[in-house]
Formats: structure tokens, sequence, C-alpha cells
């Protein structure tokens, strides 16, 4: 049976190179879909994201699919992606503050502006490519080395509540979770479509994962 991959379309996202990298990695069916029922019966979930906190979860509150995430991520891969990757945190100070899906609890916290690493003023938003440290071994990790770099673009970073949902870590001026895992649900805050071979390589390890860890 074919499988399918569902990439949940609130508006929200760049949805069309993430459905792309997806089909380039070997998925067989992609999906770019807002149908719940489309997402529901699909056997991995993408949700992906850009934009301000705020208008992404007010869409997603508006379709129902702070509930349809909560549910369809307990039983197959679910990856989230940027913007998506911190709607499902605790709340974030994005737009005044905003609550999110809370699929992992923690907070999403801005980069502080005027912060100086090595004699260098860095710049907010964090964009471009950054070292990703893998502090814990987990599937998606198969055939990527240690301290590869992704594809950032940022103005917010996660800390998360439970270290050992942290699998990597980023840095800018301060230590954040660039990726998150627990169950079958995982989450990344670079743009893995966007960052090359270690990306599509990322991607490919998602399309392949059987959701076990």
């Amino acid at each position: 049976m074919m499988q399918t991959v569902a990439v949940i379309d609130y508006g929200m996202g760049n949805l069309h190179s993430v459905a792309k990298a997806l089909e380039h990695v070997g998925a067989k069916r992609v999906l770019v879909t807002n149908d719940a029922q489309v997402i529901r019966e699909a056997d991995r979930i993408v949700f992906p994201g850009v934009g301000a906190i705020g208008d992404c979860m007010a869409e997603i509150k508006r379709l129902g699919f702070d509930q349809l995430v909560q549910e369809v991520s307990q039983d197959r891969p679910f990856l989230g992606i940027c913007v998506g990757m911190q709607a499902l945190l605790s709340h974030s100070e994005e737009s005044g503050g905003v609550s999110g899906i809370e699929l992992f609890k923690g907070q999403v916290k801005r980069f502080q502006d005027n912060v100086h690493e090595n004699g260098e003023r860095l710049k907010v938003p964090h964009m471009g490519w950054s070292e990703v440290q893998q502090s814990i071994v987990h599937p998606l990790w198969h055939s990527i080395p240690d301290l590869a770099r992704f594809y950032f673009v940022h103005s917010y970073y996660v800390q998360a509540e439970h270290k050992q949902q942290v699998v990597g870590k980023g840095h800018y001026g301060v230590d954040f979770a660039a990726v998150l895992a627990q169950g079958s649900k995982l989450a990344v805050q670079f743009h893995p479509e966007k960052s090359h071979t270690h990306g599509l390589q990322l991607l490919q390890n998602f399309v392949h994962w059987d959701g076990r860890w």
C-alpha cells in the first residue's frame, strides 16, 4: 500500500518546497492539504510554518488544527518545521504572547538585540547556516554527522522544559533547542528543505522512520 505524507496547509508556510523535497527523497504520495479527513488518513504528517506566530496560531485555531495536530501526532511520524515547531510549544513571547498547541512543554523566546560573540554583533533574525549538535541519538540522525550545518531563519528560539526531548542543539548567543523529539513526534527549528544534503537526508530519514524511538 502506498504511504501518504500529508503536509498541513493552514495558509502559512512554503509548502511547495517542502512537498518537492519530500518527493525528492522518495515519498511516493505527498498531499498538501487543509482537509482534516485526508490528514487523519495519512501515514505521516508534516507541519510547516513561516511568519508571525500570532497569525499562525489564529489560523490553526480557526481551522481546528490545534486539536487535529494533538490527535494525529500521537500514533504516526509527525514533523513540525520552523514556526511549525514553535507552534507546538506551550507559549511564545512573539505577537504579545501567544499560547501554543503544547505537544512539547516549553517557551519560545526572542533573541536579544546587541549581543556580541567573538567580537561580532549577532544580528536578529538568526539567518543562515549554523551547526547543530546531536545531543541525543535518534533515527532522525542516520547518516548525518554531528555538527552538520543546517539553514535557519528565526528571531525566536525554543527553550524546552524537558531536556531529554532536546535531540539537537543550536547556539546563537544562547543555546537553544534545534530539534525536539518525543515518541512519534519531531520538530526542527531549521528548514530541512533548504539545507541541501543534510536536510534532504533528514527528510529521507523521516520518510522511512516507523515512528518508534
